[in-house]
């Protein structure tokens, strides 16, 4: 299993993003592992689709990924207050630290801010 990051399926999703041969590479190297998103970073990358009338098919490609949401905790909102303030992350980014945590897994992501603050944590990151 691995958390995505929203930097990583904004740029599988976009051939035009300069990051997108990269993110084709990531998510092919992953295999069969299990991808995951939080709610929210699940809602960022619908926000550009919704925008442009392509909600429907971004759903279905994300869908073909095999893309899971996990879910967020009974006490999400302390926890990420927390991640806010010992990280420094905005609450989109600490939302990826927390399902991290809470699945037990790495992130993937191209933000190297993130990742940095959750390798801190003691996260592995890919």
């Amino acid at each position: 299993m691995i958390v995505l990051d929203a930097s990583v399926l904004i740029a599988f999703l976009s051939p035009a993003d300069a990051l997108h041969g990269d993110a084709l590479s990531c998510l092919v190297a992953l295999g069969s592992r299990r991808l995951l998103v939080s709610p929210i970073t699940h809602a960022e990358i619908l926000v550009g689709p919704a925008r442009a009338g392509t909600l429907a098919a971004t759903q279905s490609a994300l869908t073909g990924l095999r893309v899971a949401e996990v879910a967020l905790p009974a006490d999400a909102a302390p926890r990420l207050a927390g991640l806010r303030v010992t990280t420094g992350l905005k609450l989109p980014d600490c939302c990826v630290v927390l399902a991290a945590q809470q699945s037990q897994c790495a992130i993937l992501s191209f933000d190297d801010r993130l990742a940095a603050a959750a390798a801190g944590l003691g996260l592995p990151v890919g």
